[in-house]
């Protein structure tokens, strides 16, 4: 079967609470309720059932043969069954979009846009589950028992620090793709759209120094990811400055990411980190004076990728910067995690790897840059999620990366 991509309506009027009559339904005063309504998926057979013929062949006696030869030869399951071309998008809603921690029903209608996203974009089918627990290691028994049903899991919308947890014990007990596109999908955009941008200034990542403000999933990711590319030298800010090893109060994680950032030694507010830098990364959801902005060197890069309010406006950082970008659909360069993630996991899936390596993602980064190509420009650093040769291009960058890190099993 497949998650297909429709909008289901209901007939008849409803109010909010779903019973009839009663107050004027909100469909009326908002589209995006009347989008909404009766769910954005339904499942769709992909063999027909017209008769008993094909009804034996589709369920009983005909599918007990093929249950037989899974159980002899478990590996068939990949080819008899949806398995090999289906993600859970999972979430315990604590994190949701802009929203916080809003619960899991509440989570539900982002875990259907976000199913859609994948079939729409990549062609890969999607299931919501939003998980009524918070508690590390119940999510992480829960998901691997779920597991033999999918092909990958997609995590989403989960608090930090709780997500690289839940992540790491995932990985460690699956053979599937675990891959939090909080933190990764926003890494391997942010990766692209920036080797543009230095392609642009004809400037390399290693003549680089960037900051970002945000300490939590996201700007670990990226901070990682940069690192990993070859950036000159990345330092990250948390609401207490940027995190450095002479802080007594860092986590775990910070204190990790201490210890791979910020080789200038740079301490004190973002603020003062900004001054002479070559690019601003923002995933913090908080505001950054213009004042700051200024102080950055000539050239600059303002990523400002907060939503629905970046954290520097676009009019004000083009005063100062060679390259905008944000994570909104109507301002230029929108950093959009859809640009990685369908495309991540048909890579993956397509080779049947056993995980996302640090390989892959890079990557699906190097592939998600080139194909702006000789269209480069300052308000094209990358490219529309609209643009059809983005999902293959990064479905075959990761595809070829996996097999060279030896993590295909076809």
């Amino acid at each position: 079967m497949a998650a297909e991509i429709v909008n289901p309506r209901s007939e008849g009027t409803t109010d909010h609470t779903g019973h009839e009559g009663g107050a004027e339904p909100l469909d009326s005063f908002d589209p995006a309720f009347a989008l909404h309504r009766g769910g954005k998926m339904a499942v769709q057979a992909t063999v027909p059932v017209r008769d008993k013929d094909d009804l034996s062949l589709a369920y009983t006696p005909g599918v007990a043969k093929v249950c037989s030869a899974i159980a002899e030869q478990p590996d068939l399951v990949h080819d008899y069954t949806w398995k090999s071309s289906v993600v859970a998008v999972v979430t315990d809603g604590t994190a949701v979009l802009g929203l916080g921690d809003i619960g899991p029903e509440a989570s539900l209608p982002v875990m259907e846009g976000k199913a859609i996203l994948f079939k729409q974009f990549g062609g890969v089918d999607a299931v919501p589950i939003a998980l009524n627990c918070t508690d590390v290691d119940e999510i992480v028994e829960t998901v691997v028992r779920l597991a033999p049903s999918f092909g990958g899991v997609n995590l989403e919308d989960i608090s930090a620090p709780r997500c690289f947890e839940i992540e790491r014990k995932l990985q460690e007990r699956l053979d599937i793709p675990v891959f939090h596109d909080d933190q990764h999908g926003t890494a391997v955009v942010t990766l692209a759209a920036l080797r543009n941008a230095a392609r642009l200034s004809q400037r390399s990542l290693g003549e680089l120094r960037a900051v970002i403000s945000g300490a939590g999933a996201a700007g670990v990711a990226i901070a990682r990811m940069l690192v990993e590319a070859g950036i000159g030298d990345v330092a990250v800010a948390d609401r207490k400055g940027v995190v450095s090893a002479d802080r007594d109060d860092l986590t775990a994680v910070k204190q990790e990411l201490a210890g791979f950032t910020n080789k200038a030694g740079i301490s004190g507010s973002l603020e003062a980190a900004l001054d002479g830098a070559d690019v601003f990364i923002g995933v913090s959801g908080g505001t950054v004076s213009e004042a700051a902005v200024s102080s950055m060197a000539e050239g600059a890069f303002v990523f400002a990728m907060a939503n629905p309010n970046p954290e520097v406006h676009p009019e004000v950082a083009h005063k100062y910067a060679s390259v905008v970008a944000t994570g909104r659909s109507d301002f230029p360069n929108q950093i959009n995690n859809v640009l990685a993630f369908p495309g991540i996991f048909a890579g993956a899936l397509q080779v049947r790897a056993s995980r996302i390596t640090e390989g892959m993602k890079l990557a699906a980064a190097e592939a998600l840059a080139s194909v702006v190509g000789d269209d480069l420009a300052a308000d094209y650093v990358i490219p529309s999620p609209f643009d059809e040769r983005v999902a293959p291009a990064v479905t075959a960058a990761v595809a070829a990366a996996a097999r060279a890190e030896g993590v295909a099993r076809r």
